[in-house]
C-alpha cells in the first residue's frame, strides 16, 4: 500500500520549494516574464508549470512541479522494472536557458516515486552544461554541491558525481554534455534508508538552486558577445536538445506515463542550431571546449582544477 500521508508531505514540500525559487530566480532576473499553467492530467493527478522568458538573464526557463499517479502500464512497468498495478510520481524539476553564451545552461530535479506494493524512492540532481568550459568556474560549482552533500548521512559526493559524470553524456556524438554535477536515483528502493532523511537532502539541495545559478551566472551577465559566441550558444542547444530527447529518463518517463507534453519539454531552448559535421577553428575558445566534452568530464576531479 502507498502511504498517502507521507506523499502528501512530499507534494506540499516541493510545492513550497517551486514558489520559493520562482521568487528568487524573479528576484534575480527582474525583467523576465512569468507565465503559469496549471494543469490536470486525465489518468490523476496534474502540475503547475512556470516559464520565465524574455528577461534579461534567462531566455526561457522554467520551473515545473507535477503530482501525478495512475495505473502502471506495460512501458512504465518495463521502465521501472515492476510487476505493481499503480504508481504515484511528485517532483520539481528546472532549466535555464540564459540569453548570454557566457552564462551556462543548468538544471535541476528531485523526484520522489512511490509503488501499490509499498516500494518507494527518491532520486534527482543538478548538473551545469556551459557553452564554454571554464575549470574554475566547474570547480566552484562541485564546491557548493559537495557541501551540501555533505550535510546528510544519505548523500555521497564521492558516489554522485561519477553517477552524473556518467548519466549526463551523449554516447551517439562521444560527448559529455556539460561539466557535471551530481546527479543520484532510487534512493531508498532497496530498503535501509531513512525517507525523512532522504526527502530532507532532496530539500536542501532544490531549496539552493536559485541561490546555486545566481553565482555562476552573475559574473557573467554582462560579457561580451559576437556573432560566433551566440552561432556557438545555438549548436550547445542543439546538443542539449539530443540529450533530452534520445536519453534523458525523466523525458522518457513523462512521456510513456502520459504526462503532459509541453510541461515535459519545458527544458528545451526556444532557439538551436545543428551545422552539419561543424568543426570550430583549431585554437579557438570553442575547440577548447569541444576537446574537454570530447574527452569526457567522467573521473575529472573538478575540485583540485
Amino acid at each position: 500500500m502507498m502511504d498517502l500521508e507521507f506523499l502528501s508531505q512530499v507534494q506540499q514540500a516541493y510545492r513550497a520549494v517551486q514558489n520559493d525559487q520562482v521568487a528568487a530566480l524573479m528576484s534575480f532576473d527582474d525583467e523576465a516574464l512569468l507565465t503559469r499553467d496549471e494543469w490536470e492530467r486525465a489518468d490523476g493527478g496534474g502540475g503547475d508549470t512556470r516559464i520565465l522568458k524574455e528577461g534579461k538573464v534567462i531566455e526561457k526557463g522554467g520551473l515545473n512541479f507535477s503530482a501525478v499517479q495512475g495505473a502502471v502500464t506495460p512501458a512504465l512497468a518495463q521502465q521501472l522494472d515492476t510487476s505493481a498495478t499503480r504508481f504515484a510520481a511528485t517532483g520539481v524539476s528546472s532549466v535555464l536557458h540564459p540569453c548570454n553564451p557566457h552564462v551556462p545552461i543548468i538544471h535541476m530535479n528531485v523526484r520522489y516515486f512511490t509503488l501499490d506494493d509499498g516500494t518507494w524512492w527518491f532520486g534527482g540532481g543538478i548538473d551545469l552544461t556551459p557553452h564554454y568550459v571554464l575549470p574554475a568556474e566547474a570547480r566552484l560549482f562541485h564546491r557548493d554541491l559537495k557541501a551540501i552533500c555533505d550535510r546528510h548521512a544519505v548523500a555521497d559526493y564521492g558516489t554522485f558525481k561519477p553517477w552524473a559524470d556518467r548519466y549526463f553524456s551523449i554516447p551517439h556524438r562521444g560527448e559529455s554534455r556539460g561539466v557535471g554535477g551530481i546527479f543520484f536515483d532510487h534512493i531508498g528502493r532497496d530498503g535501509g534508508v531513512d525517507r525523512e532523511e532522504a526527502l530532507a537532502f532532496c530539500l536542501d539541495l532544490s531549496s539552493h538552486y536559485a541561490a546555486i545559478y545566481k553565482e555562476r551566472a552573475a559574473p557573467f551577465v554582462q560579457s561580451f558577445v559576437d556573432a560566433d559566441d551566440m552561432h556557438w550558444q545555438g549548436l550547445r542547444r542543439g546538443r542539449y536538445v539530443e540529450f533530452n530527447l534520445v536519453h534523458d529518463r525523466g523525458t522518457r518517463f513523462g512521456l510513456v506515463s502520459g504526462g503532459r507534453t509541453e510541461s515535459i519539454l519545458m527544458s528545451l531552448p526556444p532557439r538551436g542550431h545543428w551545422d552539419y559535421d561543424h568543426e570550430p577553428a583549431p585554437g579557438s575558445r570553442q575547440a577548447e571546449t569541444l576537446e574537454w566534452l570530447r574527452k569526457g568530464v567522467e573521473g575529472v576531479d573538478w575540485l583540485s582544477q
